[in-house]
């Protein structure tokens, strides 16, 4: 089937600025052409990549829709994925590679070819390496299942500077877990819990539709949450009680909680003497955390402290304190998340039901089984390069240093941009970026921009000519993910599970998968023995070759699950899987439980409430408290920002059908205070920091502190090319400072505020 142009151009309004700036889809003057009317895939209109499958109808309409065999979405999807569509045909795409021919910044482009890319780019970054050594090119990417590619042409190439965009979002708890636990991968079994405490994980704003679904359905059998934000979210609006945490407490009251479950002897003593290692060291740092000490810096009492840890022990194991996804990210957030993971610990939930379990690869799962049970895939088939040998520029390698809990291929990225404006540890001349958007998403976003303009060689891989890529030399169009196949992924919950990504039409234009993308590149630079495969269907059976009708089945149905589910401390669980694979009971213990599945990647085996490695780099060995002092000034108000349902952060900047629902972030205020400074909804007011202002539409509400303001983020873009039509607002990367999470490595995206009406 083929798409004409004027058939997507005539329903959507543009201007001739598109229909004649080059490299963009509304000056595409082909054919878009699909030989399949029927394909499963994930989606990508945000990380969560839920499993979508998409139809074409003979009237060449798209439609998108959940996939039906998921276990965790029941063929749901949200509004970002149901407009992946409004993406794919978005006059402003990059559809061909560009040059810039003007200033940086300016706006003066030129479609070239990608010989003539790939030429220029092989050119430079060979003369960056010849002048300035390899590391001073460095990578970042959106993480997800193309990173890896990137990652592999840095390697090969022979910078140890790669980075994702962790630091600015899920760093915090993925350092925290792996401290405690060894590993970052600690699922939550949010449909069967009785009890959860949460930190401003709005599940239903910032969606990931199986949390949404789970938590849902815990609710509906009567479980009870416990909100604590400083503003009424959606997720509020559901919970059995809503508590306004003063912004930055949620770390004091977290200490307090954990005091109260040692000290109340409230903790589940078989399981920490079985499973843990460090308790007498914890205990003797959250000694002086009593909840009297603790309430007036969360502003809740001490009161209502203990009896929260009482009532959540009282559910043990069956409850979880919700360990992310963000709150109000402080300078403490590693003292807040992994006293979240320690409490976990102490409550005894994990692996439980209504609790926390590792997710369970093919192979462990296989083992216990005593048999074959799922298919065994490769994760990847390219050839491991190690580390460079040469310091990075953030830290992260030092090892048993305060960053080393931090992965490898995360970093911290806004590192990054000081290096290249203090040369500081050494030079960095280059920036190869894959659909990563630093401008918007990094704090001080005009120091961003003047690194930016530094640099001897910026290159983006983007389908946006977005706030970054408009300070680029070069600018590769990437397929949007309805036009590309990808790797098999893992897809492990408590049974072992695999998924796929399959293209729904041909690539529209010039674009190209970045698997493609860092092959051809590494090609033309004599790096090609470190990409051995002809396409992504050539990888694929690489990974999988010994498993032919696995292979069909996946492709058929887009999503797999092994099995039945398995916790390894649930009797209910054990005696299921017991019944189905009687060799298994070999791996029982004297308890009954599954031992093996317990064992931590951490250095004892076990999990560590005390983590010897960080007292010594930091003394953050135990837990402690540090004020946050979000705010300078009695006077000032909190600035924290969120998710909001129909966007993704700036992904989503040029969608039509999620700008008519949402096309700016008007700042929520407190009613009382709102009517104080004679404040109506619509009004304009002036929010200055100590790095910048903003203007920004006022909504007063009940729903937020009166010390507090709150905006959604994603907003307020710089690039003209996504200013045409959509999302206006403000950008929080202009008032916020670049300061860092000790350990964690976290942007803190909380500061004081001063405002004045205008």
């Amino acid at each position: 089937m083929s798409i004409h142009r004027r058939d997507f151009l005539k329903c959507t309004g543009i201007g001739s600025i598109v229909l004649s700036m080059p490299g963009l889809l509304g000056a595409f003057n082909g054919e878009i052409k699909s030989s399949k009317k029927f394909v499963k895939s994930i989606c990508e209109m945000c990380s969560t990549r839920c499993p979508i499958e998409v139809r074409l109808d003979d009237n060449k309409n798209i439609f998108i829709q959940g996939n039906n065999f998921s276990k965790s979405t029941e063929g749901k999807i949200c509004a970002r994925g149901g407009s992946g569509v409004n993406q794919l045909f978005d006059p402003k795409r990059l559809v061909k590679p560009l040059m810039r021919v003007g200033e940086k910044g300016e706006g003066k482009w030129k479609e070239i070819s990608w010989e003539e890319a790939y030429d220029f780019i092989s050119k430079k970054l060979n003369e960056l390496k010849q002048n300035y050594e390899p590391q001073s090119v460095a990578f970042a990417a959106k993480s997800g299942p193309e990173q890896i590619f990137l990652n592999q042409f840095a390697y090969a190439y022979g910078s140890p500077n790669i980075f994702d965009h962790g630091c600015t979002c899920p760093s915090s708890y993925t350092t925290a877990l792996k401290s405690v636990y060894g590993t970052s991968s600690l699922s939550r079994d949010y449909s069967n819990t009785k009890f959860m405490l949460n930190f401003g994980h709005n599940v239903y704003e910032g969606i990931v539709i199986s949390y949404v679904r789970d938590i849902t359905k815990a609710l509906s059998k009567g479980a009870k949450l416990i909100s604590l934000d400083p503003r009424f979210s959606i997720l509020s609006s559901k919970a059995n009680e809503w508590l306004p945490i003063k912004p930055g407490g949620d770390v004091a009251f977290m200490l307090a909680f954990v005091h109260t479950l040692i000290f109340n002897e409230l903790y589940d003593k078989k399981f920490i003497e079985k499973y843990t290692i460090g308790f007498d060291k914890l205990k003797e740092s959250v000694k002086d955390y009593t909840p009297e000490k603790m309430a007036p810096y969360c502003d809740i009492s001490a009161e209502k402290i203990v009896s929260l840890a009482k009532e959540c022990a009282s559910f043990a194991p069956h409850c979880i304190v919700d360990y992310g996804h963000r709150s109000t990210f402080s300078s403490e957030e590693i003292e807040l998340r992994r006293a979240i993971a320690i409490a976990n610990a102490l409550l005894g939930n994990i692996e439980s039901e209504g609790g926390m379990y590792f997710p369970k690869s093919a192979s462990l799962y296989n083992k216990i089984a005593c048999q074959k049970v799922a298919p065994e895939f490769k994760g990847s088939i390219l050839p491991k390069i190690s580390a460079p040998n040469i310091p990075r520029i953030d830290g992260v390698d030092i090892k048993r240093g305060e960053f080393s809990k931090i992965s490898k291929s995360r970093g911290i990225y806004s590192k990054v941009f000081d290096a290249i404006l203090n040369e500081n540890p050494y030079p960095v001349k280059g920036l190869f970026i894959t659909r990563s958007n630093p401008v918007m998403t990094i704090n001080e976003s005009q120091k961003v921009v003047e690194a930016l303009k530094k640099l001897e060689l910026f290159v983006c891989v983007d389908i946006y000519l977005g706030d970054s890529a408009q300070y680029a030399d070069i600018i590769l169009p990437e397929s949007t993910y309805l036009e590309r196949d990808e790797q098999f992924l893992s897809h492990n919950g408590k049974n072992p599970g695999y998924q796929v990504r399959q293209k729904v039409l041909e690539p529209i234009g010039d674009t190209k998968a970045s698997s493609q993308i860092y092959k051809e590149l590494a090609e033309k630079m004599g790096l090609d023995k470190f990409f051995p495969y002809k396409d992504i269907e050539d990888f694929r059976m690489k990974q999988a070759f010994e498993y032919p009708e696995e292979i069909f089945e996946l492709k058929n149905k887009g999503i797999l699950s092994y099995s039945i589910p398995l916790l390894a401390r649930d009797k209910e669980s054990i005696a299921k899987f017991i019944e189905k694979y009687p060799l298994s009971k070999q791996f029982l213990d004297k308890d009954g439980e599954f031992s093996e599945l317990m064992k931590c990647k951490t250095e004892s085996g076990k999990i560590e409430l005390f983590d010897e490695v960080l007292e010594k780099a930091c003394k953050r060995g135990g837990l402690s408290f540090n004020d946050p002092k979000l705010k300078t000034k009695d006077e000032q108000f909190y600035f924290i920002q969120g998710k909001v349902a129909v966007h993704t952060n700036a992904h989503t900047a040029n969608v039509p059908w999620l700008n008519h629902l949402m096309d700016h972030n008007a700042v929520w205020i407190n009613q009382n205070i709102a009517n104080k400074l004679n404040l109506k909804k619509g009004d304009k007011i002036k929010i200055k920091s100590k790095f910048g202002e903003q203007i920004a539409d006022v909504l007063p509400t009940i729903g937020i502190r009166e010390d507090t303001l709150f905006g959604y983020f994603g907003f307020g873009h710089t690039s003209k090319w996504q200013q045409i039509s959509y999302k206006k607002g403000i950008s929080a990367s202009h008032l916020l400072a670049d300061t860092i999470s000790p350990v964690s490595g976290n942007s803190v995206h909380t500061i004081g505020v001063n405002i004045e009406k205008i």
